[in-house]
């Protein structure tokens, strides 16, 4: 078994620490180039085959494919020996948080938040956030868990784990939340995400790391990682300023709208971390297992996320809005996660279950 130490992923890099920081940037920058050049954006925006825009869709797979590359479906085989830490992420990912983020939309954009919110665009925005909830995050969780000196084997083989499911899982779980949230479900086009976003780029990710294993072993595929980081990131604002630059009048005129949507995204994390922590306390996870496990709990797969809202809803729609606002959140939010689960330490292994 491979120690902490070796199986560990580097720290969150300078760029990936301040992530926010760019995003925010790339906000200002995609609703600026929207003023200045709308009619390069309107060209961009009708390249498009079967509701799929391929500029976005390039980017995203230069988003995806990347992380994906990380992923060691060999693993599995692992997840016997922390199946109590698997239990408790499974539950909070797949039986929680879709649900839970639904009600809390529903709660606060569809009715606190309401008078506030333009009424044509509310159930788009819940439909974009119970996208986000309804994937769990794979990258940037081996990021976290290592910031908190989580179990790497834990880490990698939920991870895969959630990978599998998702293949078989996202789908239907968005469409019922979608139906039950009295938005139409174009299931085409879901279906199409799915394959186009998880399927493909699952299959050439493997197919990639294979290949690089055979011929270099695992030092080729760290130096090819570590090539490719830049990319994906690079991708994501990219991505992050053509969403803008096509929202940027809607935004300038209702700049409440990114507040009032951060706020149940916040409730979200928040909830789910709590829960999967207490869980695994009272189920006597070791506290190793137990941070990652609220880490993955929380946190969201934004680039399927952002990719999915893109072709159901349209790149200029409040779902694409939201899920970018998830992206917005994502990386101060989990650090403060990240703290909450180091600093409560003590308490958690004074309590813990044997």
């Amino acid at each position: 078994m491979a120690t902490a130490a070796s199986a560990a992923p580097p720290a969150i890099s300078s760029f990936e620490r301040w992530l926010s920081v760019w995003v925010a940037l790339c906000i200002v920058a995609g609703i600026a180039l929207g003023y200045a050049f709308p009619g390069l954006f309107a060209l961009i925006a009708s390249a498009e085959v079967a509701r799929v825009n391929l500029v976005v869709a390039v980017l995203i797979w230069l988003m995806i494919i990347p992380m994906l590359l990380k992923i060691d479906f060999g693993a599995l085989g692992s997840v016997r020996q922390h199946w109590r830490g698997v239990g408790v992420t499974l539950f909070i990912n797949w039986a929680v948080k879709p649900f839970s983020m639904t009600l809390l939309a529903t709660f606060f954009l569809g009715w606190l938040f309401a008078p506030l919110l333009p009424a044509s665009e509310i159930s788009s925005y819940i439909a974009g956030l119970i996208i986000l909830a309804a994937a769990p995050c794979t990258a940037m969780v081996f990021v976290w868990s290592n910031l908190c000196e989580g179990e790497p084997n834990y880490t990698l083989s939920q991870v895969a784990l959630n990978d599998l499911i998702m293949v078989f899982a996202f789908a239907p779980i968005v469409g019922l939340l979608l139906g039950v949230a009295a938005i139409t479900v174009p299931w085409n086009t879901l279906l199409l995400s799915v394959v186009l976003y998880i399927v493909v780029p699952v299959i050439i990710a493997q197919l990639v790391r294979r290949n690089v294993l055979v011929r270099g072993g695992k030092p080729a595929l760290d130096r090819l990682l570590g090539g490719l980081g830049p990319v994906s990131l690079v991708a994501l604002l990219a991505t992050l300023v053509l969403l803008f630059g096509f929202q940027g009048e809607a935004i300038v005129a209702r700049p409440l709208v990114i507040a009032l949507i951060a706020v149940p995204i916040l409730f979200q994390v928040y909830l789910n971390a709590g829960l999967a922590y207490w869980l695994s306390r009272r189920f006597g996870v070791a506290w190793c297992v137990a941070a990652p496990a609220a880490l993955i709990g929380a946190s969201n797969f934004f680039e399927l996320a952002v990719a999915a809202a893109i072709s159901l809803f349209g790149l200029n729609s409040g779902a694409a809005l939201a899920t970018v606002v998830g992206v917005l959140v994502e990386v101060p939010v989990m650090l403060s996660v990240v703290s909450l689960a180091k600093r409560t330490r003590p308490w958690y292994e004074r309590g813990a279950v044997a």
